[in-house]
């Protein structure tokens, strides 16, 4: 029974590579609602202001947005729950967002944050002045003088601009893995749930089921890499500057901890007090809102027409 197991798993892998996370092994199940429920989490919160604007914190910004973002979802995806990891000013660690959204059993994370920037040093010779300095020690010691340059130092914004969008690289945690086979029998379209269930019923330390827990991995970073894409080429479309989808094996945690796949959005830089305007504005606001929306709804589209093909092959083939 295991070697069937480990067949399933070696096929379901070659497909994934292939075709981007599918398997015509004849026992797909078709999923009518590839997209059941998508958990925002609106970055920092409470005590960790997160990045600071010249009137502004990030936690603010990534809060207003997201609750924009929920209503939109709500009017243009209405078959889809959407669940947020906090509604008001409050501080929940990664490890809590995270359980947040494992608990909600999550086909999607969305993380909003803001950007920032360090700003740009400027400095201008002012003049000389005299320095007095010793050498020597004991009957030795004398006093020298010497002249130096006088500066002034100033500080302005750094003109950065632009929205990223983060992905976890893939293959770099045993976290990640880990992540994943919490999922197995919620998230992955290859292989029954039936055949998932028993695989689940095994010692967790199976390693059919760990070699599982991997293509899952695979899977998730997969479709987040295709969110991703698809949410800076959406940014482009309404005028933004994309500074494009990236991937980060460090700094972003929580990516890498929810069993499912996941995104971070850097919605603009608070640094800069053009898009710190921007980013507190409703008009800005709700852009952001529509823009990942909008990528949503492509990616829920594109799941869906995969599945569909996966499941007419499956069909022919028997």
């Amino acid at each position: 029974m295991r070697s069937r197991y480990a067949a399933l798993v070696l096929l379901s892998f070659g497909a994934l590579v292939l075709s981007s996370f599918s398997l015509s092994n004849g026992s797909i199940p078709y999923q009518k609602q590839v997209l059941r429920r998508i958990v925002i989490d609106p970055g920092h919160g409470g005590h960790d202001n997160g990045a600071r604007g010249r009137y502004s914190n990030e936690k603010d910004i990534a809060l207003a947005v997201a609750l924009k973002l929920e209503q939109v979802l709500h009017d243009e995806l209405p078959d889809v729950d959407v669940v947020l990891t906090r509604r008001s000013d409050v501080y929940h660690s990664v490890v809590t967002k995270a359980s947040i959204a494992n608990q909600a059993k999550g086909d999607l994370f969305v993380c909003i944050h803001a950007n920032s920037a360090d700003p740009i040093t400027h400095k201008e010779l002012e003049g000389h002045k005299t320095e007095t300095y010793y050498k020597g020690k004991g009957k030795k010691r004398k006093k020298y003088t010497r002249r130096v340059p006088v500066y002034h130092y100033w500080h302005t914004p750094s003109p950065v601009k632009g929205t990223e969008t983060f992905i976890y690289g893939v293959g770099k945690t045993e976290q990640r893995k880990e992540a994943a086979s919490e999922g197995l029998d919620e998230s992955l379209d290859s292989i029954s749930l039936k055949e998932i269930k028993a695989l689940e019923e095994q010692d967790a330390n199976d390693p059919t089921k760990r070699m599982l827990a991997s293509v899952m991995t695979q899977q998730y970073f997969q479709r987040s890499a295709k969110l991703a894409l698809t949410i800076e080429n959406q940014f482009q479309q309404v005028g933004r500057i994309s500074r494009e989808a990236k991937q980060r094996q460090k700094g972003i945690w929580v990516l890498q901890a929810v069993s499912m796949p996941a995104v971070l959005v850097e919605t603009g830089f608070i640094s800069n007090p053009e898009e710190e305007d921007y980013l507190n504005s409703a008009a800005g606001q709700q852009e952001i809102a529509d823009v990942i929306t909008r990528s949503i709804k492509i990616y829920k589209s594109s799941l869906e027409k995969q599945l569909r093909s996966t499941g007419s092959n499956s069909t022919q083939q028997k």
